[in-house]
């Protein structure tokens, strides 16, 4: 029952990707080009977004004790903050700079086939998975020299 929801949510996700023009790489790279062809749309529909999360999120949090499939509400906290976090926002961000993708829309764009999707997904799946094996702690040079 959890993966249908999942799966519901994920296309009505996709839906709105594609309803609001987010799945096109150009829309985004032409929000974050300040000083050149600069569309401000981006900011509206991410603005839209919150405007109908938050008041439903909120009323969720309180009229339920936990959420249907899970034993608990994961708020992240303050404390959440470290580094490996800041680490993977800031490659996020690059790459998403970069390639106007980000993994939602560019799963969304797949079956068009363009050429810039059919080079990103595969390098967004291959940092996924480094992601998923990169060790909890950085590697030690100390004592690597003896």
């Amino acid at each position: 029952m959890k993966q249908i929801f999942a799966l519901i949510s994920g296309l009505i996700f996709g839906l709105g990707l594609i309803i609001s023009g987010m799945a096109n790489p150009a829309k985004v790279l032409n929000f974050l080009d300040l000083f050149g062809s600069w569309d401000p749309s981006l900011a509206f529909v991410m603005g839209g977004a919150i405007l109908v999360t938050a008041p439903g999120f909120a009323w969720l949090t309180r009229a339920l004790d936990r959420p249907f499939f899970d034993s608990e509400f994961r708020i992240p906290r303050k404390s959440d903050l470290e580094p490996k976090l800041v680490v993977g926002a800031a490659i996020f961000g690059t790459g998403w700079g970069l390639g106007g993708f980000c993994p939602g829309p560019a799963l969304t764009a797949l079956p068009i086939a363009a050429t810039g999707t059919l080079i990103f997904v595969p390098f967004m799946l291959i940092g996924m998975w480094a992601a998923r094996h990169a060790p909890d702690k950085p590697f030690s040079l100390k004592g690597a020299t003896q």
